[in-house]
């Protein structure tokens, strides 16, 4: 059996994976799903929030499992994965990109964003007024998260979005052939999302190749909208 860390995306927390984890839990997995700082239900002050703190979350987690695990994210924390690859290389069985960011070594989740067309997200962003952490309009959570979700999953996930700290996202990621480039990469796309465009999940995945690219008929969010078919998707590894 193996064991699994879901690592949610930016405004979301542990709770976005509520509906999956029993599902990997009743094929004998071991399911963990940490809230990143000032996420979810964790307390930290936004104005301690950095990139590496997140990244930190992560290895705890890994750090605490004998074996090697699977490690996936969602959205933004394809970031966090990726440099939670570079430091942990061994103790990774494969990564899972959920409709998530890919960066190559440089790159922030800033500089991606810049380059995407479609997205409800980026053109949408209302920055508090010190610029320590960004919000969006509910209708556009509504749109971009969950379009295809039920309305009672969408009013329960918009009802726990947090403020997302906006340090993390200009920060690049570090990556090396020799760390990073020989753990083993899945990529889950999904062709009705708003927040990261199909178009720009499949540049990303081009440029940095996986050893296997699933689609979707999902928007963002296929933890709520088609659990079942995400835990199919995710226990073959």
């Amino acid at each position: 059996m193996s064991t699994y860390i879901l690592v949610h995306g930016a405004w979301h927390g542990a709770w976005c994976w509520q509906k999956l984890v029993p599902l990997l839990q009743a094929q004998g997995h071991k399911v963990i799903t940490p809230d990143l700082p000032a996420l979810g239900g964790d307390k930290t002050p936004i104005a301690q929030v950095t990139f590496q703190s997140y990244v930190d979350r992560v290895c705890q987690c890994i750090d605490g499992e004998p074996e090697a695990v699977i490690l996936a994210g969602h959205s933004m924390s394809g970031m966090v994965i990726t440099q939670a690859a570079e430091q942990r290389p061994d103790k990774i069985q494969a990564l899972v990109y959920v409709a998530a960011f890919l960066p190559q070594s440089g790159e922030s989740l800033v500089k991606l964003a810049e380059q995407m067309d479609g997205s409800l997200i980026h053109p949408n962003m209302i920055f508090s007024d010190d610029g320590s952490y960004v919000t969006l309009d509910k209708e556009i959570c509504r749109q971009a998260f969950y379009d295809d979700c039920s309305p009672d999953d969408v009013e329960t996930a918009v009802a726990r979005l947090v403020p997302q700290a906006t340090a993390p996202l200009a920060t690049p990621v570090r990556t090396t052939a020799e760390n990073y480039g020989r753990v083993k990469r899945v990529y889950l796309t999904c062709l009705k999302d708003q927040a990261i465009p199909p178009a720009f999940q499949k540049k990303m995945y081009l440029a940095t190749p996986c050893e296997k690219v699933v689609s979707l008929n999902a928007s963002h969010s296929p933890f709520l909208s088609m659990p079942d078919e995400l835990a199919k998707q995710l226990l073959p590894l």
